[in-house]
């Protein structure tokens, strides 16, 4: 009998996932999804909010591209249990899949701030498909829009709030903008930068309420003025999607907990993606990291073990790279280690930004700001990135960037960083491109 394997959700980790088996399995095998929505990339719902792109772009896979790949679909489906003892999981009309292995990718959930008027008209999330199109119907050429919270997913929407023509203003709790992704020195630059572009910050403020003022939203806080606005969007951060996993036997903490194989501690459940909690690859520490990279690399090491190989994983990256009115921010594994030894460079007159920190030789976080056309941002954020994933010692070439903390090129080739990342790809051999189908593997 051909093997049978489930996969549960069908963002990027599940069509990863499936692709990799296809391309790995020495016996054909029967694939199901199972997901509530048609697969889809939120990496570009930005481009389909500024119009950039039609809502037809925007899906992954058609029916066409799961028939080739001789998937059975489930969609409009929502799993509700797994019972993990009898390899069966429920579904939301009561029906039953079997399965000799499955796939958890479930991903993550928007969540607004717990304040009164946070769940009503006018007041949106920002994160699947069905959210950015209420976005798009509520921003009109000059209505205020007020983003509530100044996070990765804000700066990601942002280019396209003012591409609409709308004003706007970012609030945020904590003391300075992206307080998860660049620190005080970065945050500053990059807040001049959106005053200059027109769009009002105001941090260190807490809402308190979100009230209806005829046919606008007023925005009160805990002290200083009100803010009345046509559009709020609640950018507050997201949660992950695994309270059906409840008694199912399936070990969970921040996410479901996943071995090299991307194995949970039942050994024919796997979780990939936003979900799942797995080796950080700087601190070795288990981490859920709920960004794109990470459920591509997840879906494929999954995918190639579901497909009978032997494949580990060496852990997930963290990376958040945002650009916002043409300057680009970004920060790579531990880039806010208050125990790592920090080595930085500012370059205000161009809008320039280096921090760097080390473990011993090896560079182990960074953060890097500047504009996009500037040679240093163009050159330096890919660099930085090979550096802080290569792991590579550094020698001498550490204090050359004490010295010049702007000159990475020459810091990365004289350390062979190149020859270093060849032989880490995920599955031990050249990635695969696209072709016909809708992900690369």
């Amino acid at each position: 009998m051909p093997t049978r394997h489930l996969i549960i959700g069908g963002g990027t980790a599940g069509m990863n996932a499936m692709r990799t088996i296809r391309e790995e399995e020495r016996e054909p095998s029967e694939i199901t999804l199972v997901s509530a929505e048609r697969p889809y990339s939120r990496m570009v719902l930005p481009y389909y909010l500024d119009r950039s792109i039609a809502e037809s772009h925007v899906y992954t896979a058609t029916a066409a591209h799961l028939a080739t790949w001789k998937v059975k679909t489930l969609i409009g489906r929502r799993a509700t249990a797994l019972d993990v003892k009898a390899n069966a999981c429920t579904l939301d009309d009561g029906s039953r899949v079997e399965y000799d292995d499955c796939l958890i990718a479930t991903g993550s959930s928007a969540v607004r701030a717990p304040v009164p008027g946070s769940d009503g008209r006018g007041v949106h999330s920002f994160w699947t498909l069905d959210e950015a199109r209420g976005v798009l119907a509520s921003v009109t050429p000059g209505s205020h829009v007020v983003m509530v919270g100044a996070g990765f997913i804000s700066f990601t929407i942002l280019n396209s709030i003012l591409a609409l023509g709308a004003k706007l203003t970012v609030i945020e709790l904590a003391p300075r903008i992206l307080p998860r992704m660049i620190d005080a020195t970065g945050a500053e630059l990059v807040e001049g930068w959106l005053k200059a572009h027109g769009v009002t910050v105001r941090t260190n403020v807490k809402l308190a309420k979100i009230e209806d003022v005829k046919d606008r939203k007023r925005l009160k806080f805990s002290s200083g003025p009100d803010l009345t606005a046509d559009v709020v969007i609640m950018a507050t951060g997201i949660k992950t999607n695994l309270d059906w996993l409840k008694g199912s036997g399936v070990d969970v903490k921040a996410g479901v907990t996943v071995d090299e194989r991307l194995r949970s501690n039942v050994p024919n459940v796997y979780a990939a993606g936003d979900i799942a909690e797995g080796r950080d690859l700087i601190s070795g520490e288990a981490a859920v990291h709920a960004i794109e990279p990470t459920a591509q690399e997840h879906g494929r090491v999954a995918g190639a073990n579901m497909a009978g190989k032997d494949v580990r994983y060496r852990g997930s990256l963290i990376i958040n790279i945002v650009e916002v009115c043409h300057l680009d921010a970004a920060s790579f594994g531990a880039w806010d280690d208050a125990k790592a030894e920090a080595i930085s460079g500012l370059k205000k007159d161009r809008n320039a930004y280096h921090k760097l920190l080390f473990t011993s030789e090896r560079l182990s976080g960074a953060i890097i700001i500047g504009r996009s056309n500037d040679i240093w941002t163009t050159n330096d954020v890919g660099m930085l990135k090979g550096l802080v994933q290569s792991g590579q010692p550094l020698g001498r070439y550490k204090e050359h960037l004490r010295r010049n903390p702007f000159d990475v090129k020459t810091v990365f080739i004289a350390a062979k960083t190149t020859s270093a990342l060849l032989p880490e790809t995920v599955l031990g051999r050249p990635s695969k491109a696209p072709g016909d189908s809708p992900v690369a593997v």
